[in-house]
């Protein structure tokens, strides 16, 4: 599964997770009884202005007015629970927009999903809104909580104090006593989720998530879904472009995931994405020669002191915030979460700095804001909503013993990282809802162009993925954009890539396949 990602700021220890966390969210807890109306694609949506989000969707205030004082609209739509079953039960989904600015010449709606699998659309469309105002211009904006996801039905699995107590255990266990608390967390997790959210846990995935956005499209009055997919959100695009191919408008995928591997290899892909974003960072810190707080005379140096300082941490946690110490995994989750954009890395080296001498606040902060923990100690649902839409997702189950074995290929991808994304194969072994895939299908023949945008230093989602997704969509469909950079996604980070962009979703100009921005 694709790790989330998060698109918010940092400044500062004790303020951090609070700002990384502070966006907003939806409406109340809807207002349908579950009955399914005659014609689901007929029903008439109810704008109302958006509160604050609930703990599932992240927390926070509501969403303050856009520029020229435009506010938020949220709102429910129903959509079936069991799309094999369209009569039946239905479920509401949570969504927001934002007018368009100029509704003379609106094109329609441009419907945003920024990825995890987990994340809220209703919580990260407002925090993000700044980045994509000039597509306000002709697009009423619009995102939503998938299924499973935020407001949308979300699926719960354990309470705060719980969720505490899984995010300071061993990621990494040394032996056998440490294997089998690990599986008892996994045991005690999938537990949890069907306890609380048994009746959702099959109707969860990408493939009903795909069949929501047609549905969506249609409830919006817009003939084709223009679309904007960020990390996971490709995924979900090309999955609907495969069902969907005549119905495609102008869609753009950043960040773009690789649908051509299974878990064990995309997980592979993403610890040697981080292991070279690790690498471009220690670099960093060097070229500032003394102004480096960091010991070491090379990126090897650097990277061998960081093992050393987590190896330190799995024996002898150190002080974070409050009373919770900082643990060799929260250590490494908090670094993780650095390397999703170049504008944290003085904090990764303040953090680490800092964790060197006995003060793990900085890394802890960063691990929270990972894991969707708000600064009050509530946690959003985008672990169990991930974990859910990713285990229904994949066939493969692997055992803790299965994934022991790949430890040292996953340790030879990266000395930093591999251990823990390799324990994490077994993440779905006890699940009770059977895999859908070994991999998506995103082949979209007679699809209009779609523009793939792939960062040549994207952690989390490396850029092989791009030319995988390109060649998977089908000839004559992807229009390939490579930025040359760092952190993950490109939109928001080059002015040449929303050059490239904004003139495909606003005036119908298709870039050139093979632009490149530097």
């Amino acid at each position: 599964m694709p790790m989330t990602s998060s698109a918010a700021r940092a400044a500062a220890a004790a303020t951090v997770t609070a700002v990384l966390l502070a966006v907003a969210g939806c409406s109340d807890e809807g207002n349908g009884d579950g009955d399914r109306p005659k014609d689901l694609a007929s029903q008439q949506l109810e704008w109302r202005p958006c509160p604050a989000p609930s703990e599932a969707e992240g927390g926070g205030p509501a969403p303050s007015p856009l520029p020229g004082g435009t506010k938020w609209q949220c709102s429910f739509m129903d959509v079936p629970l069991d799309w094999a079953k369209p009569d039946g039960e239905t479920i509401e989904l949570a969504l927001i927009r934002a007018p368009a600015r100029d509704p003379e010449n609106r094109i329609g709606s441009l419907v945003y999903n920024f990825g995890g699998p987990g994340a809220s659309g209703v919580y990260a469309l407002p925090a993000l809104a700044s980045e994509y105002e000039a597509l306000r211009d002709r697009y009423d904006l619009v995102s939503f909580d998938p299924r499973g996801v935020g407001r949308s039905v979300p699926v719960e699995c354990l309470d705060d104090r719980e969720m505490d107590e899984l995010a300071a255990g061993d990621p990494t266990p040394d032996d056998s006593a440490e294997e089998k608390s690990f599986q008892r967390g996994i045991e005690d997790f999938t537990d949890g989720c069907e306890e609380n959210s048994g009746e959702e846990l099959p109707h969860v995935g990408t493939l009903n998530a795909a069949r929501d956005l047609d549905l969506m499209r249609q409830v919006l009055g817009d003939d084709k879904l223009h679309y904007f997919g960020i990390s996971y959100g490709t995924e979900l695009g090309g999955v609907y472009a495969h069902l969907y191919p005549k119905n495609i408008g102008r869609a753009v995928f950043d960040a773009v995931v690789d649908p051509t591997q299974g878990t064990v290899q995309s997980a592979l892909g993403q610890v040697r994405g981080f292991q070279l974003a690790l690498g471009n960072f220690a670099e960093d810190c060097l070229d500032r020669g003394d102004a480096c707080r960091l010991p070491g005379s090379s990126v090897a140096e650097i990277e061998d002191w960081v093992i050393r300082l987590l190896d330190r941490l799995d024996k002898k946690p150190v002080p974070g915030i409050g009373e919770r110490m900082l643990t060799e995994g929260q250590a490494a989750n908090g670094i993780i979460h650095t390397l999703y954009s170049k504008e944290y890395w003085k904090l990764l080296e303040q953090g680490l700095d800092e964790a060197d001498g006995g003060n793990g606040a900085l890394l802890l902060a960063f691990s929270d804001a990972q894991s969707g923990r708000s600064e009050n100690g509530t946690y959003s649902n985008i672990q169990a909503a991930g974990t859910a839409i990713g285990c229904v997702d994949a066939k493969a189950r692997y055992t803790l013993e299965q994934a022991k074995a790949m430890v040292p290929e996953f340790r030879k991808a990266s000395p930093v990282f591999g251990e823990y994304l390799a324990w994490g194969q077994a993440s779905c072994s006890e699940w009770p809802v059977a895999g859908t895939w070994d991999h998506p299908d995103v082949s979209a023949p007679g699809a209009p162009p779609i523009v793939v945008v792939g960062n040549t230093g994207d952690p989390a989602t490396p850029y092989e993925g791009t030319k995988a997704m390109a060649r998977a969509l089908g000839k004559g469909v992807a229009v390939q954009v490579t930025y040359e950079g760092e952190g993950h996604g490109s939109y928001s980070s080059s002015p040449c890539v929303q050059k490239a962009v904004n003139g495909y979703l606003l005036n119908g100009r298709v870039p050139s396949d093979g632009t490149v921005c530097k």
